[in-house]
């Protein structure tokens, strides 16, 4: 049966059925579901953001590749799955979401499982970092900022800030898993367990997800008016290119980069990265290590969703500026606090940074919309791949660092001082004015 939105006295996110001399049912508006379906498709896409701390051991004990040739692979994933984004969310325009996320999804599995066989460092380079970071690029935030933009009007923070936890929780429940798989049965089944990962939500994104919610004729969550579904943006490649180089020339867009580039070295390069084998450094087991690592996406998702909240009600701007200097702060305590087992500070620490891992993408989505309006999730696109070279430098020169130096120490003192410079840069970003409307007559 088709349900229609009132135009009515209907609160925002009702849908109502049409009048058959029968009181009217209310159902909760289809957006809703849509998230959720966009949640449970970025958590089973988790699975490989989880897997590259628990290779590092692995494949250095294995093949004698060191630790900054493994890190090299992950750069490259990294790196990738940045510069993707802004495509894939032009593609997403052109083709839909749909289509362009179940390609994403089997491109996923198909790099993962490929490294199965490896015995070389450059199959470690194509199928973990050229394949898994094409697929996985399109699989990033500017997903979520997409359906977002598309499905609703109001809540969009808040929703923003669950899509974005959607990541940290499926590190939560695929990290003891893969942790033990590595731990009891060797690397090899880990990258397999990935791979069905990813294969088994693609059902779920053909037969589930929606592109628009004019294509069940619905108007977008907190609408006043029926929004129609606009024609395929054709020139994918071309728009992504086009509006980076309009946003270039703002210094906004150079300041979210920046902060953003620091935002992904300080988490995805360095802890998600380099925080297993450094805890193991100091004697700690890996699952334990492991463990920590999902500690900190249980944190995580209460950290963002209370970022988007807050973002629907506080400048974005002093909200970026107060987690990064949080974070730096909790990175230069980091190397008193590693021992070989965990202990209060430590779990201190783990809390503390699980709140703030993520906490920054709601007021950098915001930002991005309030700045660049219909452009602000190819826009975001943009700086998500400044947030993942950000990751891929740092996840490449951590691994050097520690072949040199033989500790992770400098590595994190560094980050914490560059999150205290992207505070500042947060600080700096103005505000965008309204155009004054002229009366006539």
């Amino acid at each position: 049966m088709l349900y229609v939105v009132t135009q009515t006295t209907e609160p925002a996110g009702v849908e109502t059925a049409p009048e058959s001399g029968r009181s009217p049912r209310t159902r909760i508006h289809r957006a809703w579901f849509v998230a959720a379906v966009t949640f449970v498709t970025i958590i089973g896409a988790a699975a490989f953001r989880s897997l590259p701390g628990l290779l590092i051991d692995p494949l250095n004990q294995e093949f004698g590749w060191s630790r900054g040739t493994i890190g090299a692979a992950v750069s490259v994933n990294l790196a990738l799955y940045g510069l993707t984004a802004p495509f894939a969310a032009a593609l997403m325009d052109r083709f839909g979401i749909r289509k362009v996320v179940a390609v994403a999804l089997t491109v996923i599995a198909i790099g993962s499982g490929l490294t199965r066989w490896m015995t070389e460092a450059w199959q470690l380079m194509l199928g973990w970092g050229l394949l898994v970071g094409l697929g996985s690029g399109s699989m990033a935030l500017a997903f979520a900022a997409t359906v977002t933009n598309r499905w609703f009007t109001e809540r969009r923070g808040l929703v923003t800030g669950i899509l974005t936890a959607a990541s940290a929780s499926g590190q939560l429940i695929f990290l003891p898993l893969l942790s033990w798989i590595v731990a009891n049965y060797n690397w090899r089944p880990a990258v397999v367990t990935v791979a069905l990962a990813a294969l088994a939500v693609v059902p779920f994104v053909w037969l589930l997800l929606r592109d628009h919610p004019a294509d069940v004729g619905l108007k977008p969550y907190g609408a006043k008016e029926f929004v129609p579904k606009p024609e395929p943006a054709a020139g994918a490649a071309r728009r992504a290119v086009n509006v980076l180089f309009s946003a270039s020339r703002t210094g906004t867009f150079w300041l979210l980069a920046g902060t953003f580039a620091i935002c992904g070295a300080s988490t995805n390069g360095l802890i998600q990265t380099h925080f297993v084998p450094a805890a193991h450094d100091h004697g700690m087991p890996v699952t334990a290590a492991a463990s920590l690592l999902a500690v900190i996406g249980v944190f995580d998702v209460v950290g963002t969703i209370a970022s988007g909240w807050f973002t629907d009600r506080f400048e974005p701007r002093r909200l970026l500026a107060v987690y990064y200097a949080l974070r730096g702060i909790s990175l230069l305590f980091l190397p008193m606090l590693l021992a070989p087992s965990v202990h209060p500070p430590m779990l201190f620490f783990i809390v503390f940074y699980g709140l703030d891992w993520v906490a920054t993408v709601p007021p950098t989505v915001a930002l991005c919309r309030e700045q660049y309006g219909d452009d602000s999730a190819i826009v975001f696109g943009w700086v998500l791949a400044s947030h993942q070279v950000g990751a891929a430098l740092v996840a490449f020169l951590g691994g050097v660092a520690r072949d040199v130096f033989g500790s992770y120490d400098m590595v994190w003192y560094a980050s914490g001082a560059l999150c205290a410079v992207a505070a500042l840069m947060a600080l700096v970003i103005r505000r965008r004015q309204a155009v004054p409307v002229l009366a006539v007559g």
